[in-house]
């Protein structure tokens, strides 16, 4: 999440290319690192539909143009301009978005995709469904949207609700973010490359050579999981499906670390918390297209609700971190209301 200026209007934001029969998709708008538009995100999917058949391209590669990370989410000013605008962009835009993420989880070539540095929101959309997820020593992958009012889309509840345990539910929950280590061993990475091998696994995938040959080249043990031992207390804490509960046992934890959780948890948006904690509840049981389809009924509907604008205004255009949460308590969200937002039907659908 960026307010910098965006890259020239000569220069596309996305950069697609082909060598040696790999596809390679590059985010380039690095002074919103990379930062989801609606036409970066159709220019991501004509790609992929392009590619999909095309027996000359053999696999594609993702990477994100600059030094600071593969993608910092979708482009939250757009969201909040539209939400004042009153039109249906950003329907449109979660749409398209869904419908390639979608595309990624099933695309049928090796998908390789390089989260260095901020990989979050979007960003964890166009990498956390690939087949070739590598991870390197300056990652840091998160859902953060309960700070801003909404919840952890682009099928991000599927991969959470998937990790061991409620680590999940506590990423998904406090929006924190997690290294190479972490992400490995919650299921989010397949491999970890140090970030001064990177130039060279680019260069030999880019030279034609067997996609899995050239990644276990590069590939190094894992980094140590930074949340293995913090495992006990959140298995513990997260394992009520009520946001009160969880809260509630966080801070009666003897751990630091779990009582500052709920602290933490405290100053999300409300009904954001109570939303992503049932939409990881459901997409335990959920295919992913059914996860990004309950995704898109829960992101339109937090449109028409106060919060979403509210939280954008307090991170990113008055940055005053001081939002105003409508309802401000857990107490005054309702099992009902929560239920209305996962459910309820637009009039677009992400598979018709």
């Amino acid at each position: 999440m960026t307010t910098e200026a965006a890259a020239p209007p000569s220069e596309s934001t996305v950069i697609t290319s082909s060598h040696n029969g790999v596809g390679r998709i590059e985010l380039n708008k690095p002074k919103l690192i990379n930062a989801l538009s609606q036409e970066m995100v159709g220019d991501i999917d004509d790609a992929l539909a392009s590619w999909r058949d095309d027996d000359s391209i053999k696999a594609v590669l993702v990477t994100g143009r600059g030094e600071r990370g593969l993608c910092a989410g979708g482009d939250i000013k757009a969201v909040y301009n539209d939400i004042v605008a009153g039109t249906d962009e950003n329907a449109r835009f979660w749409n398209r978005e869904y419908k390639m993420n979608h595309a990624i989880s099933e695309f049928p070539k090796p998908y390789v995709v390089i989260m260095n540095g901020i990989t979050m929101g979007g960003g964890v959309g166009i990498s956390g469904h690939g087949s070739h997820r590598i991870v390197t020593d300056s990652t840091k992958i998160g859902m953060p949207e309960t700070g801003i009012g909404l919840f952890p889309d682009v099928g991000g509840t599927h991969l959470l609700a998937n990790a061991p345990g409620e680590l999940g539910t506590h990423l998904a929950l406090t929006g924190l973010p997690v290294g190479a280590g972490a992400a490995l061993a919650m299921g989010l990475a397949d491999y970890y490359v140090p970030d001064a091998h990177v130039p060279g696994l680019i260069a030999d995938l880019e030279a034609g050579g067997e996609i899995p040959a050239v990644i276990e080249r590069y590939a190094a043990d894992a980094p140590e999981n930074e949340l293995a031992e913090a495992a006990g207390w959140i298995d513990e804490c997260y394992a009520g499906d009520r946001a009160e509960d969880i809260v509630a046992a966080l801070a009666a934890h003897e751990n630091p670390d779990a009582d500052a959780a709920a602290k933490l948890i405290g100053t999300k948006a409300p009904t954001s918390v109570k939303v992503t904690l049932a939409a990881v509840r459901n997409a335990g049981n959920m295919t992913l297209a059914e996860v990004l389809e309950q995704d898109y009924r829960a992101a339109v509907a937090l449109t028409r609700r106060p919060d979403l604008k509210e939280g954008i205004r307090a991170q990113v255009i008055d940055k005053d971190r001081n939002p105003q949460w409508s309802p401000a308590t857990f107490e005054e969200v309702s099992d009902e209301t929560v239920h209305d937002i996962l459910t309820t039907d637009h009039e677009e659908k992400v598979f018709p």
